[in-house]
């Protein structure tokens, strides 16, 4: 059974969602605000979001930046009474999956849910972070557009703090991740990394950097 979080600040649309989303077979978690979605989002394990973009306590777009900024591929549909164009297209480069515009019909909806739920069975093994994507399989790190020029031992530091984003990460941890071949040392560590922050200014990242963490190791993070 998938669980559907459903974010809907309209009482008697969100009601009819949740009731006929059941039906269908689906848990329906239904809350009103942007808040609620936020918090609902971290205690529980959902399989898809569908979020109105004008919540009461905010944007829609803000729940859906943060999730991807964090690396989660979980699908989002948008629901939107809005009719202008730039408003989808901003949700979509935020990364939604697909939109529905009010009014709708329920199978249109039920449609683009099976539609998006199968999505990430053939979506390729990702994981994102403020403009960074890592293509996993593929071994590439793209900004925006552009791909970076990594050796593989820059791809896997760089892939190593984009799914460890904003946490700490030691010295220690950082070389039993990525150590294959028996040659990095607590003493060459900070070189590699050196290396890879290189890389970022030679492709122009500007929304992330690696600090380092005095006596502990590093963190990535967004620039302010």
């Amino acid at each position: 059974m998938s669980t559907i979080l459903l974010v809907e600040d309209d009482p008697i649309l969100g009601r009819g969602l949740a009731i006929n989303l059941e039906a269908e077979g689906y848990k329906v978690n239904w809350v009103s605000g942007l808040l609620a979605a936020f918090e609902a989002n971290q205690k529980s394990k959902l399989d898809l979001i569908i979020i109105d973009l004008g919540l009461p306590d905010g944007s829609g777009l803000d729940l859906i930046k943060d999730i991807r900024d964090k690396g989660s591929r979980i699908p989002v549909i948008i629901l939107t009474a809005k009719t202008d164009e730039d408003t989808v297209v901003e949700g979509l480069q935020c990364g939604a999956n697909d939109y529905v515009r009010k009014p709708f019909g329920n199978k249109e909806l039920l449609a683009r849910i099976k539609t998006v739920l199968r999505e990430p069975q053939r979506r390729e093994h990702q994981a994102r972070y403020s403009d960074l994507l890592v293509l996993i399989d593929k071994r590439r790190i793209m900004y925006g557009e552009d791909e970076l020029e990594l050796d593989p031992r820059e791809f896997d530091i760089l892939n190593y703090f984009i799914q460890h984003a904003e946490s700490v990460i030691t010295r220690e941890a950082l070389i039993a991740a990525i150590n294959r071949d028996g040659e990095i040392f607590d003493r060459t560590i900070d070189s590699h990394v050196s290396h890879v922050r290189r890389r970022l200014r030679e492709s122009g990242v500007k929304t992330v950097q690696i600090s380092s963490v005095y006596g502990v190791g590093y963190r990535m993070e967004k620039k302010c």
